[in-house]
């Protein structure tokens, strides 16, 4: 752990070198402190992109196994309900402090006052965070069947007591997951990025090993079909079969917070009642807003598309997790390492009031977007056009049926048309943060719940589970083009980024590649055949690869700087 930490550390001080003088035009006119912003960003979004993308892919290995174990199923309703209760907890009472006001704060106090006043904050911080949820995880135990129906009153009663018994084995996770929230964030305020970006390794390995090694023995069962005995395979759809997969989120909760423990100096950290130090204060207020928005998505948008999910088709909670698993993807790789990346930089600038300050914010800002640009538009391009080879690769197997492949790859091709716009919108959202103001994406909050309730009950008759889909489009694509207007406005301009010309090459050699998949496809379906596992992964390679091949190549024609730059510092890291 030691020699992977240095190792990538390395990589970010490797980044603040200057950049060379035959560096693309994507540096020119900038100066010399500026480009060196940008290549230590762009090594930090390499590190985070390293540890989202293995977390995402065990993240499709537990997602692979739950599907094998109990396909679309009522139990698997019973367990997104049981872990998205504490979960939901989480991202409204903790979560949402990390980039909008930890982050924010901690730099502050490292910047103005020394490592010293951070772990007496931090102290505090954690002595006060385990108090209040030791608290909540007792009343989860005690009021878990009175909460269950409020999550999913469409169920059946046989999955509300099974949610219920789910909901007590998940909830101590919410300590865990607490603690390790302040553990990373503080980390992100030293800006080092190795240990939280990995913890979702930890996570989702945890739950694939724990559900590997009790589930099976506990559903072997043979089927039977018209009297005849057909080969026994593993089908966990008993009670207490599910119980293990919880059992194992459990434990990933507790792993991924004991990994952080390295990177942080815990011997300077003390239980203390020191509740009232003004940077806790500051995280507080701060933090009214972004409660706001956490409040509407936990309490109205999650049941509300919870509730409407389960009123469709059986495992239609599930489907739509699972879909948006795979929509999680791309947006964790790009969006999320880039504007993680970026906040610590964005937010000690825009501290600064200087002329060239503000300008090296626009700078970094619109470095971001049109990073996010280049990278999304292919992304979420390509993973429509293979949606269901990929989905059958990864799903179709034991109770997971051709069906339930067609469903969920039409509910991940409508979630794909609003991802462009959550991953831009996620980066405007932390400008917003960077500038200590919270209250504006908030607020902008409230006009996309009103868009996405809208749109959901007014197609639901219709579109049924993918009216829900349809809706999170529309929320934000409104999110999205609000914020950018305010933030333009806010900043007099974003100044010459060249933003919208990124956007349009990238979305053009996106559309070469789209039209090629279309055409080719089909041919290279009948030829490789998806007889197989094998077969469905080579299928998924060879185009993933040959498709890629052509974005790349319509973006060198089109001459996408931002994309040659990427590429040319990736190949400086691996030759240096």
């Amino acid at each position: 752990m030691r020699q992977a930490r240095h190792l990538s550390e390395t990589t970010v001080m490797n980044a603040d070198q200057p950049a060379s003088a035959h560096d693309s035009d994507l540096q020119d006119g900038l100066p010399g402190e500026q480009e060196r912003t940008n290549a230590r960003l762009a090594g930090a979004s390499g590190i985070l992109a390293l540890g989202n993308i293995c977390s995402r892919l065990l993240g499709l290995v537990r997602e692979i196994v739950l599907t094998y174990l109990f396909g679309a199923s009522g139990a698997v309703d019973a367990l997104q309900v049981a872990i998205i209760v504490p979960k939901a907890i989480y991202d409204l009472l903790i979560g949402g402090h990390i980039n909008g006001a930890l982050v924010p704060v901690l730099s502050d106090v490292i910047t103005t006052r020394g490592k010293a006043e951070l772990w007496r904050v931090v102290s505090a911080l954690i002595s006060l965070v385990i108090v209040l949820v030791a608290l909540l995880v007792l009343l989860l135990e005690l009021f878990a069947p009175q909460i269950v129906p409020l999550m999913a009153p469409g169920a059946d009663l046989a999955t509300q007591r099974l949610a219920v018994d789910l909901l007590r084995l998940t909830a101590p996770a919410l300590i865990f997951m607490s603690l390790f929230a302040v553990f990373s964030g503080t980390l992100f305020a030293l800006r080092s990025f190795t240990l939280p970006a990995f913890a979702g390794v930890v996570f989702n390995a945890c739950i694939v090993i724990v559900t590997l090694a009790l589930a099976p023995s506990l559903a072997l069962i043979p089927h039977l079909e018209r009297g005849s005995l057909v080969t026994p395979f593993f089908v966990a759809r008993p009670a207490d079969g599910i119980m293990v997969v919880a059992a194992g989120w459990l434990a990933g909760a507790l792993a991924q917070m004991l990994l952080q423990m390295p990177g942080l100096r815990l011997r300077r950290l003390r239980f203390s009642f020191e509740w009232r130090h003004p940077a806790l204060k500051s995280i507080g207020l701060l933090y009214i807003p972004v409660m706001l928005s956490l409040v509407m998505d936990t309490l109205i948008i999650r049941p509300f598309s919870y509730n409407l999910a389960s009123q469709t088709i059986e495992g239609g909670i599930a489907i739509m997790n699972w879909a948006t698993t795979l929509v999680q993807f791309p947006q964790g790789l790009v969006a999320t390492a880039i504007s993680v990346a970026i906040l610590p930089t964005l937010a000690r600038q825009s501290a600064e009031m200087t002329e060239a300050a503000q300008r090296a914010f626009k700078d970094t800002l619109g470095l971001g977007l049109r990073l996010t640009s280049t990278l999304i538009l292919p992304a979420a391009t390509g993973l429509f056009v293979l949606a269901v080879p990929i989905i059958a690769l990864l799903f179709e197997n034991g109770a997971f049926l051709a069906a339930d492949t067609q469903v969920t790859a039409t509910a991940l091709r409508l979630y794909l048309i609003g991802l462009p716009f959550a991953a831009l919108d996620l980066l405007l959202v932390y400008a917003f943060y960077a500038r200590k103001d919270t209250l504006t994406p908030a607020l902008v909050g409230i006009v996309s719940l009103v868009c996405y309730l809208a749109a959901a009950l007014l197609l639901f008759e219709r579109f049924g589970l993918f009216s829900l889909m349809i809706a999170d489009t529309v929320k934000h694509f409104a999110h999205a083009s609000i914020s950018g207007v305010l933030l333009w406005r806010r900043l007099d301009g974003f100044g010459s980024q060249r933003l919208a010309r990124t956007s349009f090459k990238s979305a053009l050699a996106s559309l070469i590649m789209a039209g090629f998949a279309l055409v080719s496809l089909p041919a290279l379906t009948q030829w490789i055949g998806e007889t197989s596992i094998a077969r469905e992964a080579l299928l998924v390679g060879v185009c993933a690869l040959l498709y890629g091949g052509v974005f790349l190549l319509s973006a060198r024609m089109l001459g996408i700087q931002e994309l040659s730059w990427l590429l040319k510092l990736l190949r400086e890291r691996l030759s240096g």
